[in-house]
């Protein structure tokens, strides 16, 4: 599947938490996740979900789990029942420049080596998760538009869909990046999230998004809202306070995973 792969030694795991590094033939070189499995696995039976967190700009695989503490939330809410069983992916974008934005590049596809490669990574090391695995994606900022597009994009792929304080259209990238976001090439139609969602509504599985409302990225959220509901295409959304910051996405990563559980139970 891949020409090299390395697994960290189950020796000296911490936290559930495990590192992949494997080449990869979209990134023309070798790209790193980070995972979190819980403690119960080989107990739960096969066709475990994945759900794959993509890290916002200037971050990495590790970003969410030690930014975030996503594997101390996760483990939380299935030690307590609250969610099912579940893997969590939490793979780096790539690492071009302050963020790739998770799109295909002119020789790089990061939008391959995350909908192809990161599944097929975690199925590797990870026995109970296999080819009927639901998955889930889910961002912040970055992430979150990465979460939208693709979830839109691949609605065959995902299971559920969920972006914290997203980049909506792809113009809101400058305002954190250093590079030039006119030489990304981006496609037109996969530059505003909403074009994709309501082009693939009648195909999309169930999605949620939600922004603080002291986030500079407020506005965008809440034009996709309106826009999304003119359209009538399904979706969720929700404001709470907070702005662009980690301890925001911290608390509200709980919303994805139970969002997800609630695809896996049949209630959403």
């Amino acid at each position: 599947m891949f020409r090299t792969i390395e697994f960290s030694d189950p020796r000296f795991l911490q936290a559930g938490l495990s590192h992949i590094t494997v080449k990869s033939r979209h990134l023309r070189g070798r790209g790193d996740i980070t995972t979190f499995v819980p403690s119960n696995i080989k107990s739960v039976g096969n066709n475990v979900p994945i759900v794959i967190l993509l890290h916002g700009v200037y971050g990495s695989h590790w970003a969410w789990a030690y930014k975030a503490g996503a594997h101390i939330t996760a483990g939380h809410l299935m030690t307590n029942r609250l969610v099912h069983p579940m893997v969590l992916a939490m793979p780096s974008d790539g690492l071009w420049g302050d963020g790739s934005g998770y799109v295909p590049h002119t020789q790089l596809d990061f939008e391959a080596w995350i909908c192809q490669d990161v599944p097929k990574a975690v199925r590797q090391l990870v026995p109970a998760v296999t080819m009927s695995s639901p998955i889930f994606i889910a961002g912040l900022s970055m992430g979150g538009y990465g979460a939208l597009r693709l979830g839109a994009k691949y609605p065959q792929l995902f299971s559920g869909i969920s972006g914290h304080s997203s980049i909506t259209k792809w113009d809101e990238m400058k305002q954190f990046v250093e590079e030039d976001i006119a030489s990304f090439p981006v496609f037109e139609q996969d530059a505003d999230v909403f074009q994709l969602l309501q082009k693939n509504k009648d195909q999309l599985p169930p999605f949620r998004f939600d922004c603080g409302r002291e986030d500079p990225l407020i506005a965008g959220n809440r034009a996709l809202h309106e826009a999304l509901d003119a359209a009538a295409v399904a979706h969720r959304y929700e404001e709470f306070d907070g702005a662009h910051e980690w301890p925001y996405w911290e608390e509200h990563l709980v919303d994805s995973l139970q969002f997800f559980d609630q695809i896996i139970t049949g209630e959403v």
